[in-house]
């Protein structure tokens, strides 16, 4: 009886809250209803200015679903796309940038919406708590490393001009690393299964694939140790050679 004393008040407070809660996004919504079009936008640049992107994406969100062929509609899609990465929604920004995209193919803003799609899917790759804990998990599903690739590809390519595309470039190269380590980690496990074909096999994908990463040397390292565990003395010392030449200074030469 003493426990359910205990955890009574601790109960009825949580049921308040939850009711507490559902009341509030009633009044919310209520509010945004009662709304124009300019006030729901005013309304939620405010929210976006003070930093608030949740509130500011539900707001666009109202506004989107009733006025979407208003004269606000495309900027009010482009600052929907933003703030729903702000919020860390990504699913719902790339769901917003398709939709977009797809609407709006000669918009001039359509290459900002490439951008956007390249960096939600970076940030889908990411992990927050494996970087602050300084967990290296290069192992894991590079998918969405890839798909923002050939975001910024397509967006160097279709807009070779946009203001966009420096960064672009930039980020390309830090997902080409990404990739590229993938690669390795692959190779490494299939060189503690001593599957040195498949290892030979994943270092020489990132030599073509990956030229400019910094993985080459652990690539050619991976190849020349499969190659002296497989017995093929040509390939292995054609891969000695080369990592000799670009890089002397390896460990695993001496």
């Amino acid at each position: 009886m003493k426990s359910f004393r205990l955890l009574a008040p601790v109960l009825l407070g949580a049921m308040v809250s939850v009711a507490g809660c559902s009341s509030s996004d009633n009044e919310e919504k209520a509010v945004l209803a009662n709304m124009g079009a300019q006030q729901l936008y005013d309304r939620a640049k405010q929210s976006m200015e003070v930093g608030n992107f949740s509130a500011a994406a539900q707001t666009l969100s109202a506004l989107d679903s009733r006025y979407p062929f208003g004269p606000l509609s495309h900027q009010v899609q482009l600052d929907l796309i933003y703030s729903y990465y702000k919020s860390g929604k990504n699913e719902e920004t790339l769901a917003t940038i398709d939709r977009f995209i797809r609407l709006n193919p000669n918009h001039s803003d359509v290459d900002y919406a490439y951008y956007m799609r390249g960096l939600t899917n970076m940030e889908s790759d990411s992990n927050l708590f494996q970087e602050l804990m300084n967990i290296d998990r290069t192992d894991r599903d590079p998918s969405k490393s890839r798909a923002a690739f050939e975001d910024f590809r397509r967006l160097i390519q279709q807009y070779p001009d946009s203001k966009y595309a420096a960064d672009a470039k930039q980020r390309m190269v830090h997902i080409k690393d990404r990739l590229a380590r993938y690669e390795i980690a692959i190779a490494r496990f299939y060189m503690r299964r001593q599957a040195y074909v498949a290892a030979a096999n994943r270092g020489r994908y990132v030599i073509e694939h990956f030229p400019n990463t910094t993985q080459v040397q652990q690539a050619l390292e991976i190849m020349v140790s499969s190659y002296e565990q497989l017995g093929l003395e040509e390939l292995r010392n054609n891969a000695m050679k080369t990592l000799k030449l670009n890089y002397p200074d390896s460990e695993f030469i001496s």
